[in-house]
């Protein structure tokens, strides 16, 4: 019977951190975020993290969380990067029209900010957009074409 109430407690503590997967919080209440279904962030880093209201999420590049690899088509490697973002903001309650500063990052800034543009249109379903700086970069970690950092707004439950 102990036994059974000590698997029951700890059943319950991993049901209630995340369901198994690894968020911290600062003594300030700064929790790091890693939903489940997003990609895995391998290193010194976290996937976002939530600051009172707002959920502050890592650039995101075009990464298929299914095989944790960079899409390959250029368009759809830049939409995999904003449905990463998006599924770490949802699992904080926001959507997309709560975003309220992208950073877009592209290796070739008349090349891709086309494609930048079109996916957002896509995603967003049209304006309002949020404020948006793009710029272009001589090099992205794995050589990638696209990186997008992005904050959102998401009133905590109190």
């Amino acid at each position: 019977m102990l036994t059974l109430l000590a698997f029951l407690c700890l059943a319950a503590t991993v049901a209630t951190t995340g369901l198994g997967f690894a968020q911290s919080t600062s003594p300030n209440g700064v929790r790091t975020l890693n939903p489940p279904g997003a990609i895995k962030a391998e290193g010194t880093w976290s996937l976002g993290a939530r600051a009172g209201d707002f959920v502050f999420v890592a650039g995101m590049q075009g990464v298929d969380p299914a095989t944790n690899s960079l899409v390959q088509d250029p368009q759809a490697r830049i939409l995999q990067a904003f449905r990463n973002l998006k599924l770490i903001a949802e699992s904080e309650g926001a959507g997309l029209k709560d975003c309220v500063r992208l950073t877009v990052y592209v290796s070739d800034l008349h090349r891709y900010a086309p494609m930048v543009d079109k996916a957002q249109a896509e995603l967003w379903g049209g304006p309002p957009y949020p404020p948006r700086t793009m710029v272009e970069v001589q090099r992205l970690f794995d050589d990638d074409i696209v990186e997008v950092d992005s904050v959102f707004y998401a009133a905590a439950k109190k």
